[in-house]
C-alpha cells in the first residue's frame, strides 16, 4: 500500500476523513522537436508530477533536469502533510544534488534547469516552479490556475510594457531569471494553500516549448473534446506540430484529470 493510500486509512479509521480520495489519469509526453538532443524530463509517482526543461552545454540540462526530476520524486513525501515548507525542502535538496554535480564535473558547472512540480494527496493539491516551465490548472473546462514565468518578457508584463500573450514571441523569452541549480538563492513560486480538488479538475505541466506553440485557448478547446489525459495530449501535439518552426525546441508535459472515486460509508 503507498504511503498516501496508509495515511488516508488511517484517518478514515480515526473518523477524520470521510470521503474517499479522488483518483488521477496521468498521461506524459516528450519529444526533441527539431533538436538533436532532448534535455526535457518528466516524470510522476504516487501523488506528485515533475516536469524539467535542462539548460547548459555538453549534455548539462539534461543532467540537471534528471537531477531535479529524480530528486523530487524520491524526496515528496505522499504520506505527509501538504505544506509550502515541503515543496520547499524538497527543492532545496534538489538544487543540492545539482551543485554537488557541478562541483565533481567541471564540465557541467553551468548547468541548470526549470521544474514545475504538483503534489497531491487526493484531496488537495500544492505546485511550485522555477523558470517558464508552467503549470495550468482547468475546472469546468477552464483555466482557472496558470503559474506566472521566472523570465524578463514576464516581468515585462507586470510592469505593465507587455502583454501576456506578447510573451510567446518576445526576442528575450528565452532569458530567464530563475532556475534550480544556479548560483542565486533559491527562490521558487509556490502556493501557500492547498487547493481542494473537485472531479473534473485537470491539469497541464509543460515546457515552454510546448506552450509557446499552444494557445491557452486551444489548450480549453482540445479539453472539451478529450475522454482522457492522453487524448486531451495528442490534440495538442496535433496542433503544436502545425504550428511548429524549423527550429522547435524540445518540447514536453504531463496532463492529468482529477476523478471522483465516490464516499466513505
Amino acid at each position: 500500500m503507498a504511503g498516501r493510500e496508509r495515511l488516508l486509512l488511517r484517518q478514515r479509521m480515526a473518523g477524520v476523513l470521510r470521503v474517499i480520495p479522488f483518483r488521477f489519469q496521468t498521461a506524459t509526453l516528450s519529444h526533441p522537436g527539431a533538436r538533436a538532443n532532448n534535455e526535457d524530463v518528466r516524470g510522476h509517482r504516487d501523488g506528485c508530477w515533475v516536469v524539467a526543461d535542462g539548460l547548459g552545454g555538453h549534455g548539462g540540462g539534461e543532467v540537471a533536469a534528471q537531477l531535479a526530476v529524480d530528486s523530487l520524486l524520491a524526496t515528496v513525501d505522499p504520506a505527509a502533510p501538504l505544506s509550502a515548507e515541503s515543496l520547499m525542502q524538497a527543492l532545496t535538496t534538489a538544487t543540492q544534488a545539482i551543485h554537488a554535480r557541478q562541483r565533481t564535473e567541471p564540465r557541467l558547472s553551468g548547468m541548470r534547469t526549470t521544474v514545475v512540480m504538483l503534489v497531491s494527496d487526493g484531496t488537495q493539491a500544492l505546485w511550485a516552479h522555477l523558470g517558464d516551465s508552467r503549470l495550468y490548472g482547468f475546472r469546468a473546462g477552464r483555466i482557472v490556475v496558470q503559474t506566472a514565468d521566472h523570465s524578463v518578457p514576464q516581468a515585462l508584463v507586470r510592469a505593465g510594457e507587455l502583454a501576456p500573450e506578447a510573451i510567446r514571441f518576445h526576442e528575450d523569452r528565452n532569458r530567464l531569471l530563475r532556475t534550480l541549480g544556479d548560483d542565486k538563492p533559491l527562490r521558487p513560486t509556490l502556493t501557500e494553500t492547498p487547493w481542494r480538488l473537485q472531479a473534473g479538475d485537470a491539469f497541464l505541466l509543460c515546457t515552454d516549448g510546448f506552450w509557446e506553440s499552444v494557445t491557452e485557448a486551444e489548450m480549453e478547446i482540445a479539453l472539451a473534446k478529450s475522454a482522457d489525459p492522453a487524448h486531451w495530449l495528442a490534440l495538442l501535439e496535433r496542433g503544436l506540430q502545425r504550428q511548429a518552426r524549423a527550429d522547435q525546441d524540445n518540447y514536453s508535459a504531463i496532463a492529468l484529470f482529477v476523478e471522483s472515486a465516490g464516499s466513505a460509508p
